[in-house]
Parts: structure tokens; C-alpha cells; sequence
């Protein structure tokens, strides 16, 4: 499988490339090349920022089967995302964050169910203006999403 991380070098993503590394996928990673990996040549690098015209879209061209997407904070960034990968992946994946998840919380335990209302932080809300925008173009246009919401 052709997996394309967006990001890629961060404190989740990495150990996430690692993951679909040892699982033998084909693993391309795009950002700013501001990091390093330690992965040498077994993961392809595409250099780019994703607010630049044509960098998605560029990255896209590979047709890639999945699409991790860690560095998607703004509906901005999301919109770019839809555009470039509508029709050419099989699966899109939002890395969202659980602090969309309702504060201060109603419930001891967060679930699917616990609402997503975080007037506290923009960060949250952003990722939660991110989902919503993500969820619509899936129903409204079968845009291939799932939201992950990791907690660290």
C-alpha cells in the first residue's frame, strides 16, 4: 500500500511512520524538510509547504492509497486537502485532536458521543471547524474521511 504522510517527523507522526514502515508499506513523507527522520532512503521525501499553490496537488499526482494528514490545523488547510485528494486516494486520514472534545467536560470518560465544543482554545476550535468541514464533503461529496483524535 502507498501511504503519504503529511508531516511525518513529529512526536506522533514519526513513530507512525515507523509503524507503516515494519508493515511493509510504501511510505512517502511530505513537509517543510525542516526535521529529519531516521529512516534514510526506505521513505520517499517530498519537500513543500502545503500553503504553497500546487504542493498537494503535486504530492497527490502519486496517487497515493492513504493519506495521513498531521499538519492540517485551519479549514483552510483542510479545503486544500479535499481539493488535491478528491478522487486520487482511497482513504483520507485527519489527525485531529482530543481537545475538540467538550470543555469542561459533562463526563469522567470521553467517547464518540461526548460532544465537540471547546470554547477555551482556537487550536480546538479549529480542528472541530476542520472535522465538520471534512464530515460534510463526505457526505456530500463521498470524500473518503476518517478522523483520529489522539490524546498526546
Amino acid at each position: 500500500m502507498r501511504v503519504l504522510f503529511i508531516g511525518g517527523t513529529g512526536n506522533i507522526s514519526l513513530p507512525c511512520v515507523a509503524a507503516a514502515l515494519a508493515a511493509g508499506h510504501e511510505v512517502t513523507v511530505l513537509n517543510r524538510g525542516r526535521r529529519s527522520h531516521p529512516f534514510g532512503d526506505r521513505v520517499a521525501e517530498l519537500t513543500g509547504d502545503r500553503a504553497e499553490p500546487g504542493t498537494l496537488e503535486s504530492a497527490a499526482e502519486g496517487r497515493p492509497d492513504v493519506v495521513v494528514d498531521f499538519v492540517a490545523y485551519r479549514p483552510g488547510d483542510v479545503e486544500g486537502a479535499i481539493a488535491a485528494f478528491s478522487g486520487r486516494t482511497g482513504q483520507y486520514v485527519f489527525i485531529s485532536s482530543t481537545a475538540a472534545y467538550q470543555k469542561p467536560p459533562r463526563q469522567p470518560v470521553c467517547t464518540e458521543q461526548t460532544p465537540l465544543d471547546n470554547p477555551l482554545w482556537p487550536y480546538a476550535r479549529d480542528k472541530i471547524a476542520c472535522e465538520a468541514r471534512l464530515v460534510r464533503a463526505h457526505r456530500e461529496e463521498g470524500f473518503p474521511v476518517t478522523i483520529v483524535r489522539p490524546s498526546y
